[in-house]
């Protein structure tokens, strides 16, 4: 039997899924089937209100593709099937119903990056680099990378960063937004539990709401995107939660939600 490369772990309301491919976590058909299990039963868990994705050791959040299964897809025509095929299961987590917090404690290249662009929030360790450096092999990023880093820190520095392939360093990214913390090495995960904790104390189906409402509404006109808030805001008036959230507060205590 294999050796699983993919663990989650659960702990209350957080799981956090570890990827485990020495030396440096790379992506590749065994990782993707195996994140992708991870999320879709975490996704049906009730318990669980956010996830947490890293990398185990502290070399790599991962550092990019297998490029080792490449040279079987050049000079093939009609392979935009296979491409098309990874970008669904990047696009499952970045629609995954529940805030996911990426931390990243290395090198963060490539698939790596594009993998880590697919989470709401991002945390660095301070010895990370962040980059796509597919452009150095000839190619481009073809995860997601030309359309999500973009929409994080604009189209010049994301043009900037595609057309070198130099990676940033831990507090450039937090400069550019695209992480929101740099933390000493090894303590990503403990501030990844930190933050989960203050997110997981409030009602599921409320911050699922709002993750739906911001993701959709910032690919859509201002107006959609209000038209989208009010049906979503009608929704959550239909909740268990907010009759919890609302008595509480009159009651001058701390809510108990059941995340119904």
């Amino acid at each position: 039997m294999m050796n699983k490369l993919v663990t989650a772990d659960k702990n209350g309301s957080i799981a956090i899924i570890t990827i485990n491919n020495p030396p440096l976590n790379v992506m590749n058909q065994q990782v993707t089937r195996e994140l992708k299990e991870c999320f879709r039963a975490l996704k049906e868990d009730s318990e669980v209100v956010t996830v947490i994705l890293t990398g185990a050791g502290e070399k790599a959040f991962m550092a990019g593709a297998d490029i080792k299964e490449f040279p079987q897809l050049i000079g093939k025509k009609g392979i935009k099937a296979n491409f098309l095929k990874g970008h669904a299961f990047l696009n499952e987590i970045d629609q995954f119903p529940k805030p996911t917090i990426a931390v990243l404690n290395g090198l963060t290249f490539g698939g790596g990056c594009e993998l880590a662009l697919t989470c709401d929030l991002r945390i660095a360790e301070e010895h990370a680099q962040i980059g796509l450096p597919e452009i150095k092999l000839g190619l481009f990023p073809g995860g997601g990378g030309t359309q999500r880093l973009p929409r994080i820190v604009g189209d010049a520095k994301a043009k900037e960063m595609m057309f070198t392939g130099d990676p940033i360093d831990a507090r450039e990214a937090e400069r550019l937004g695209l992480v929101g913390s740099v933390v000493p090495k090894g303590e990503g995960i403990q501030k990844a539990i930190e933050l989960a904790n203050r997110i997981s104390r409030h009602s599921l189906p409320a911050l699922s709401k709002i993750k739906k409402a911001v993701d959709e509404g910032l690919n859509s006109t201002l107006l959609n995107g209000l038209d989208l808030e009010a049906g979503l805001f009608e929704e959550v008036f239909q909740t268990e939660d907010i009759k919890e959230g609302v008595q509480a507060f009159i009651e001058k205590r701390k809510p108990a939600f059941s995340h119904r």
